[in-house]
């Protein structure tokens, strides 16, 4: 620290400063000497943070695709030891295999062996830790804490950027158990997946959406909390069930309306047939007051009761005004990446048959009988009545599509009702939201809420 003052007074800017006061009392240069360590700390701190910045972002990575174009995906990065990356589903898409690619220029493919497409978390498998070491997560989150957000936002790698953490706890979607931590740290288009850390180097995070409706920085970034990832990792998630349930809360016109009380409670706007809520008999126009003996007010709610299930959940419903008690029930969700005999400890992506698509076909096993209008195979174009005559060029058959699982999108050949043929591509794992008409709501209004 001596050498550090002796330096600094040698600055001419300094030196010109102290010369008015070289003969007073040593007490009256007290303040100034305490000046010149409030100026080697702020210097030794701007250094240190350098330091930290340069450690994260040399964990940070860009995700392309493992084929001939390297088509620019997001960010990810190294988690803990290095042998594993973490980012968000949507960055990866239906990919099984990514390019990974550090800022030292050095390149490897890494496996999806983990994707959450509700929570929208992935992991990547590297072999080994062949591009250094990764950040060790944290759980340690304050309100107004400095943070930095690391990606490639608009292609622009290693770019790091600095905020506060403004809000903690925040459920963006009201069907998915994820509680954000929402800063103002500036990310953009191509950050998803990157790391938030803290002022230490700690991985907080990983940036995943900004404030719905916006292209681009408006102030608002969510990040996926690190001790949820780290669950996920663990395998310690259930998966978020579909249930084929589209509802909203009760308003003040609802309440009116209805008769019921504002505030409490969800009203059921449309139930997909053969879902899990249909099986339960679960029916439009029922409000669901109770879960788990937990008072529902918001959709929200229901997300963390099922989310916190040990078994069947109960349901407390007001039905033509009685309430009544339904219980849903969970099957076993089993989990796919790709069915290519590879050995996986964790594998958390979904196959999808065509009832998980949200189809039920007529006796003959091709045409169309019934589909969920909240369906993939809906929002893609698919229709009561259509004649599926191939799958990806492959003759489609009874047996065929009886047994058929979707790992990956698929081009579908159907015959209309009127004669007319079409293709309709099927990508259950598209991130776009439909717009075509839920009964009693649509896809685009912000009060409906689909599980």
């Amino acid at each position: 620290m001596t050498h550090a003052i002796a330096i600094l007074l040698k600055l001419p800017v300094l030196r010109g400063f102290f010369a008015p006061l070289s003969n007073r009392p040593l007490l009256r240069l007290v303040p100034l000497a305490a000046l010149c360590v409030t100026l080697v700390s702020a210097w030794t701190d701007k250094a240190e943070a350098a330091q930290i910045l340069d450690r994260g972002l040399d964990a940070t990575l860009v995700v392309y695709t493992d084929d001939s174009d390297e088509k620019f995906l997001g960010s990810a990065v190294l988690w803990r030891d290095g042998r594993l990356a973490v980012t968000n589903a949507h960055v990866v898409k239906a990919n099984t295999r990514v390019i990974l690619r550090n800022r030292a220029g050095d390149v490897v493919v890494a496996r999806v062996i983990l994707r959450d497409d509700k929570r929208d978390i992935a992991v990547l498998e590297l072999p080994g830790a062949v591009l250094g070491a990764g950040l060790e997560p944290s759980d340690e989150l304050t309100l107004g804490q400095e943070i930095y957000a690391l990606g490639a936002p608009l292609e622009t790698a290693s770019s790091a950027t600095r905020g506060i953490v403004s809000a903690l706890g925040r459920q963006v979607l009201a069907s998915v158990p994820v509680r954000y931590i929402q800063h103002d740290a500036a990310i953009n288009p191509g950050s998803s997946g990157g790391a938030l850390i803290d002022a230490k180097g700690r991985l907080i995070g990983i940036n995943t959406r900004m404030a719905d409706g916006s292209r681009l920085f408006v102030g608002i970034s969510y990040a996926i909390p690190a001790w949820l990832i780290e669950r996920a990792i663990a395998g310690d998630l259930l998966p978020v069930p579909a249930l084929g349930l589209s509802m909203r809360p009760i308003n003040r016109r609802l309440a009116g309306a209805l008769g019921l009380e504002q505030g409490k409670g969800l009203l059921i706007d449309n139930v997909d047939p053969s879902g899990l809520a249909d099986q339960a008999g679960l029916q439009a126009g029922d409000v669901i007051l109770a879960a788990a003996g937990r008072i529902l007010t918001t959709p929200g709610e229901l997300a963390f009761v099922l989310d916190e299930r040990t078994g069947p959940v109960a349901l407390i419903v007001l039905r033509e005004g009685e309430e009544i008690t339904i219980t849903l029930t969970f099957g076993t969700q089993t989990a796919l990446i790709d069915d290519d005999g590879a050995d996986r400890s964790i594998a958390i992506i979904r196959a999808y048959d065509l009832g998980r698509l949200g189809l039920q076909m007529a006796d003959d096993g091709v045409t169309v009988d019934i589909i969920s209008p909240v369906s993939p195979a809906f929002l893609a174009g698919l229709n009561k009545g259509d004649r599926v005559l191939s799958v990806n060029g492959q003759p489609a058959t009874k047996e065929l599509l009886e047994t058929l699982k979707i790992s990956r999108p698929i081009v579908l050949l159907v015959r209309r009702p009127d004669g007319r043929t079409t293709h309709i591509a099927v990508d259950p794992w598209s991130n776009g939201k439909g717009t075509r008409p839920i009964k009693g709501g649509n896809v685009l209004d912000p009060e409906v809420v689909i599980f």
